[in-house]
């Protein structure tokens, strides 16, 4: 993700996209970022939220009722917080944010 005045950062998702009421995915999920550095949150063992997604948003970890990563259905928007899965800081300067650019890479 590269949003507007935003850092560049994102996540590595273990399995395919899918619509789902719970979290999905394994503990090879995790979130990354490369400002100041490049730098990877890898999951901390405190919970199993790694992916969730359905027709209106896309989220990766959770925990105290905040996603550390979080895009709408458009992705347009999104949001980042800390998280227990994780354990990352917020990854844009500001929690609520507008993507400018979106890279999505599957691989088999």
């Amino acid at each position: 993700v590269c949003g507007l005045h935003v850092p560049v950062f994102g996540a590595l998702a273990s399995e395919p996209f899918k619509i789902s009421e719970g979290f999905y995915g394994t503990g090879e999920t995790f979130l990354f970022t490369f400002c100041p550095e490049f730098e990877v949150y890898k999951w901390t063992g405190d919970n199993m939220f790694f992916m969730k997604g359905d027709m209106d948003s896309l989220a990766f970890g959770g925990g105290s009722g905040e996603f550390g990563l979080w895009l709408d259905g458009d992705l347009y928007h999104g949001r980042s917080h800390s998280c227990k899965t994780f354990g990352n800081p917020m990854l844009s300067k500001k929690e609520d944010f507008y993507i400018q650019d979106i890279e999505i890479w599957a691989f088999e």
